[in-house]
């Protein structure tokens, strides 16, 4: 079809525009000829929306309105003149010297339509969405342009080579759009970005969108074989990269790619350095004000992850404006969250995580603090250089600063609110946290890359709720757990399966039926994966993963609460309990551990710690594995099939 709809765009936005344009209307009089301005106003509630007022109601440029709802006019009116009627021109004046076709303005390539047939939402979900205001026609480089006009002079970003306002960064986001507009790229095609928290990943990210782009991260650790996999099943068309990472030649690695991926055309790397058969970032800087002919709109898609990888092939997850945008506004209130906040994120921009508070101090206005690569020392310099006022950071993240004593060491007063995310967070080390920052707050957030920040914490929350859970669905969103068994929804205070549906949560994988199969239900809560206990207020708490569940003799247990309790032991730095085949019981747990110092621990030393807290038996590990480095996610989440692949 023209201008980037697709079938499914039709199937969920067909209604609702029909219903905004209220296509039955009755004529009294002529006002029109007879020039009788009031009468007409006094019709205008009769008469609907126009194309121009639904784009913005929705998040649809005008021509796909208009295609959309001569389609669904089809099949209300039963009319087959569709094409002509769309081709009319809704009563604007035609001058042949302004004119582009729209077929030429709205072009795009054929695996960018692969990418747009992804986004299939219900019909009946997107309309709520839209009519309780959660889905608006906003995007990321919308609020950056509101910035840049309001407050020019305001600090946008603060990085290690110093400060850039709202103005410098539209600016330079304006010169990269002009640079990667000059390459070819065109709305929807992907550009995968491998760097770290840096000015250019901010300033690619932004230009990228800027044309309708869409972004494909790849996590820092990523070698050959990962980076070969994610960006042949996103068919990226560009690549933006450092010339090498560590001992990793990353531009020679992008570079052989292009041999292998025909969809593959250009790696641009940072920095100074030249290398033969790359584009540098700075050549393609070029001054001038972007004209771009199709822009980009709140349904489009904008970026493409992929899941943590704990599983064998990660799943590409497509987000529009819509989805990621919304969360993130009505997100900015419940974290109290302003232009004066300073915001540190120690996750990486590649996950989900990081993107997302990056997103609430953009549509806050606030200044993002970026470290570009998280090591305890560097975070806790960081903070206190910069007098960060919010944080979003792991569990691991602190657990390293309090181990090594950098809370002591450096000063921490300017932290108003710290988010917890990416791993389950113990107790006794969120209210160390808490207690080494007087006056502070602290959140729990639970989110997946396939729903963003579906619940978290307030800031205005008792003291108890975010040591012991991550709060309360997201504005927009819903949670509930539901019995293994049969998929009924449970009671309160009963662990089950946890399912999510809302405003945040993605339309399906790309191009992989069979695990968007899986994911939804008939009425579109997603399925995912967790084990979760929801308490009479609505609070919820990750109890575990269902696959992680050990099934020892015919008796499931989850082992989550084993493994919080054996890193309480002065000698572990972390634990994973993971199934191991057993002849007799079928399976039992083996537990797997790091250490914080160079004394060893024994498994009799930690039953001895089980059954001081009084852990039933069968719940103990029977076999125990020490080893130098835990296998994690970017998030620091550990790889529990990789462990299992070892053992």
């Amino acid at each position: 079809m023209a201008y980037g709809v697709t079938q499914q765009m039709i199937d969920t936005f067909g209604e609702i525009v029909f219903k905004l344009s209220l296509n039955k209307q009755t004529r009294r009089g002529d006002a029109v000829r007879e020039l009788d301005f009031d009468a007409l106003d006094a019709a205008r509630d009769e008469t609907g929306l126009t194309d121009e007022e639904i784009t913005e109601r929705i998040g649809l440029l005008p021509e796909q309105v208009g295609v959309v709802r001569v389609f669904t006019e089809r099949k209300h009116h039963k009319i087959d003149q569709h094409r002509r009627i769309y081709h009319l021109g809704g009563g604007k004046r035609w001058k042949k010297e302004a004119y582009r076709s729209p077929a030429e303005r709205l072009r795009f390539n054929e695996e960018a339509m692969m990418l747009r047939e992804a986004i299939n939402f219900k019909p009946e979900l997107a309309a709520r969405y839209i009519e309780d205001g959660y889905w608006i026609n906003e995007t990321l480089n919308g609020w950056l342009a509101d910035h840049a006009q309001n407050t020019p002079d305001a600090i946008a970003i603060l990085h290690p080579g110093g400060e850039v306002t709202y103005a410098e960064l539209k600016s330079r986001v304006d010169h990269l759009t002009n640079g990667l507009l000059s390459l070819g790229l065109m709305k929807s095609d992907v550009v995968a970005v491998q760097l770290p928290n840096t000015l250019d990943f901010v300033v690619s990210y932004l230009a990228i969108t800027a044309f309708g782009g869409v972004m494909q991260t790849i996590h820092m650790p990523y070698r050959d074989a990962d980076i070969e996999f994610l960006l042949g099943h996103a068919q990226a068309r560009t690549v933006i990269c450092l010339p090498a990472f560590k001992d990793f030649p990353t531009a020679e690695v992008m570079l052989s790619m292009k041999e292998k991926l025909s969809a593959l055309e250009h790696v641009i790397t940072v920095g100074d350095m030249e290398i033969e058969g790359t584009l540098m970032l700075e050549s393609l800087m070029i001054e001038g004000t972007p004209e771009i002919d199709n822009p980009p709109v709140g349904s489009d898609p904008f970026l493409l992850l992929y899941t943590s990888g704990t599983t064998s092939n990660p799943k590409g997850v497509p987000l529009t404006y819509q989805n990621m945008m919304s969360n993130a506004r009505v997100s900015v209130a419940e974290f109290k969250m302003t232009s004066v906040d300073r915001n540190l994120s120690a996750a990486p921009f590649s996950h989900l995580y990081g993107l997302f508070n990056f997103h609430v101090a953009l549509n806050a206005g606030a200044t993002n603090v970026l470290l570009p690569a998280f090591t305890p020392p560097d975070l806790a310099k960081m903070v206190e250089a910069t007098k960060a006022t919010t944080v979003f950071l792991g569990p691991a993240h602190a657990t390293a600063m309090i181990n090594a004593g950098l809370m002591d060491a450096h000063d921490f007063s300017s932290v108003r609110f710290s988010v917890f995310s990416g791993a389950a967070c113990p107790p006794q080390m969120m209210e160390t946290y808490r207690d080494k920052i007087p006056g502070t707050r602290i959140s729990q957030l639970w989110g997946m890359t396939e729903t963003a920040g579906a619940t978290y914490c307030r800031y205005d929350d008792a003291a108890d709720i975010p040591v012991r859970s991550a709060g309360r669905a997201s504005p927009g969103d819903e949670v509930r757990v539901v019995s293994p068994e049969d998929g009924k929804p449970l009671p309160a205070n009963t662990e089950g399966d946890l399912q999510v549906r809302g405003c945040s949560v993605f339309p399906g994988y790309l191009n992989n039926e069979e695990a968007n199969a899986d994911a939804f239900t008939e009425d579109g809560w997603f399925r995912t994966g967790d084990l979760a206990i929801i308490d009479d207020d609505g609070n919820m708490t990750i109890t575990g993963r269902t696959k992680d569940v050990i099934n020892r003799g015919g008796v499931k247990f989850n082992p989550a609460d084993i493994e919080d309790l054996i890193i309480q032991h002065p000698k572990v730095e972390m634990a994973a309990i993971v199934p191991v085949p057993d002849p007799a019981l079928g399976e039992k747990a083996c537990c797997v551990v790091t250490l914080l110092g160079e004394e060893s621990v024994t498994l009799e030393e930690l039953c001895t710690l089980l059954d001081e807290h009084k852990i039933a038996k069968n719940k103990w590990p029977e076999r125990l594995e020490i080893i130098d480095e835990m296998p994690l996610t970017p998030t620091r989440k550990v790889i529990k099939g990789r462990l299992m692949d070892k053992l």
